[in-house]
């Protein structure tokens, strides 16, 4: 299907207003909506929060009686059913537009096309994968959980040049600068949840929350903590909520971090630690689309050798450390080269001083 100069520009309107809500639409997927008249847009609008109004629905009010006869550009398609609010479709419908473009179809198999049909039988001529691939890389984690029933994983670790995070004393803050710490802020609040070890909460005590960039949200904490050692004073147990995944159920400790404000849940595996995959299925289904992981060599290796990492964001600084410090991950010795885990860069940049590479595996 062939889409016009028109169609490209205002569905790029449309992916600009849907990243408007790339923090505070969690679990909902991050969707824009232009309504164009004679070849002017008449009326715009984006997803902002769970609960509230869908783009379409800001957009149709926005646009009021000009949306009769228009053409709709969401970036994903229109929902077909009853949720927290009406059928976005059905609303369409209603403001009597006669073309919709969506950008993709909705992977939630509740919707899955049948957005689309909805409005094809109500005689709306409809289009879909414009800016198909944007689309899909703004909501990567809901389409994770809706396909895979896992969320999304990113793992973001800060290293020297020579690959090291920390001294062999645990000394690591502050390896890169300012500017790389505040980024990383931005991509922990586009997250649902940050996932971290009790390796971490116990050598660097971190907060693990958002403080420097401006959200209206802070993302779950998941501590993985095998045998519930996290400290009762740990300053992750404030400032929102926390959940610790154990994989030992010892009554009186879990009552007292159930006390000191935390959840724990018990998923263990057959050696005696969490099993991560059952631990990431729990996440998903609570809604969790995308979880940023920030930890110590130990979990980041076991996320690594358990495939459960999709993207890696490293950031590394113009240092040199030492080769006797501690390294990103615990990863079995190789004796053959074409062993090695290969990548693909999708982004390369420099944020401060230092250099932020994201990357997938190969």
């Amino acid at each position: 299907m062939s889409f016009s100069a028109v169609d490209h520009g205002m569905m790029a309107r449309a992916l600009q207003l849907a990243e408007r809500g790339l923090w505070t639409t969690s679990p909902n997927p991050r969707v824009g909506c232009v309504i164009v008249r004679d070849g002017g847009i008449v009326g715009e609008g984006w997803h902002e929060k769970a609960g509230e109004p869908h783009a379409e629905v800001h957009a149709l009010r926005a646009a009021g009686e000009q949306a009769r006869g228009a053409t709709a550009y969401v970036t994903l398609e229109p929902c077909s059913h009853y949720g927290r609010t009406p059928p976005c479709a059905e609303a369409l419908i209603a403001a009597g537009v006669s073309r919709m473009v969506a950008a993709m179809r909705d992977p939630n198999p509740l919707v899955a096309g049948k957005g689309l049909g909805m409005l094809e039988a109500a005689g709306i001529q409809t289009a879909c994968g414009l800016l198909e691939n944007e689309a899909r890389e703004l909501n990567i984690g809901f389409v994770s959980r809706m396909t895979r029933g896992l969320p999304w994983v990113r793992l973001k670790v800060a290293a020297s040049l020579d690959g090291k995070t920390a001294l062999n004393n645990g000394v690591s803050q502050w390896i890169t600068g300012p500017e790389a710490r505040r980024d990383g802020h931005a991509w922990r609040a586009r997250a649902c949840a940050i996932l971290t070890g009790i390796g971490t909460v116990r050598d660097d005590d971190p907060s693990l929350t958002v403080r420097d960039v401006v959200t209206t949200r802070q993302p779950l904490r998941v501590i993985v903590d095998s045998k519930l050692e996290t400290p009762l004073d740990a300053k992750i147990l404030k400032g929102g909520p926390v959940l610790i995944a154990a994989a030992v159920n010892l009554e009186n400790r879990t009552k007292s971090l159930t006390d000191a404000g935390a959840e724990v849940i018990i998923l263990p595996n057959p050696q005696g630690k969490v099993e991560l995959r059952d631990l990431l299925q729990a996440l998903a289904k609570r809604g969790i689309n995308e979880v940023h992981a920030e930890a110590g060599f130990k979990l980041n290796g076991s996320l690594l050798r358990e495939g459960l990492v999709d993207e890696f964001l490293i950031y590394l600084a113009p240092c040199l450390i030492g080769h006797e410090a501690a390294g990103l991950f615990n990863l079995p010795a190789l004796t053959r080269l074409d062993g090695k885990r290969r990548l693909q860069i999708r982004d390369l940049r420099q944020v401060g001083a230092d250099i932020r590479v994201l990357a997938r595996p190969a």
